[in-house]
């Protein structure tokens, strides 16, 4: 098992996009990115904490690659709005990649390059190396499920 940790906006979609993939075992949202201990929901919205709103996600390397899961992170979000996604304004619904590994940040930063040049605007996604993950309120996990 291999872990990726994006952000793309409400992590809401961005999880139910992910768990319809195959080879994606688990997904769970969150906080990343900031400088507050263990923030709450609350925190992260009034913009003060620097937390992206993220999403975990735990994939089987056999099944889909971290090439393939970046790809599908390009396909799940406009990467070229800086800080918001739609209505969704503030720094906490940011484009980034937080990566593992350097092969993690190798692989984002080459495929940042090659989505930027099929596109005709430039991309504002960070590529930046993952610190602490924080685990979002419980009625985030899975939080569209709940509502259908």
């Amino acid at each position: 098992m291999t872990k990726a940790l994006i952000g793309a906006g409400c992590f809401w979609g961005v999880e139910e996009y992910f768990q319809k993939i195959y080879g994606v075992l688990m997904t769970k949202v969150g906080y990343s990115g900031g400088h507050k201990i263990d923030p709450s929901y609350e925190e992260v919205c009034s913009g003060t904490t620097e937390h992206a709103e993220v999403v975990s996600i735990d994939f089987e390397e056999q099944q889909i690659s971290y090439a393939e899961i970046i790809d599908h992170f390009w396909k799940c979000h406009d990467a070229t709005q800086l800080n918001r996604q739609g209505f969704d304004i503030g720094t906490q619904y940011r484009s980034v990649i937080f990566y593992f590994s350097d092969k993690q940040k190798n692989i984002a930063v080459n495929s940042k390059k090659e989505y930027e040049k099929k596109i005709s605007k430039p991309v504002v996604t960070e590529i930046t190396k993952a610190t602490n993950f924080y685990l979002a309120e419980d009625y985030h996990q899975c939080y569209i499920k709940k509502k259908v």
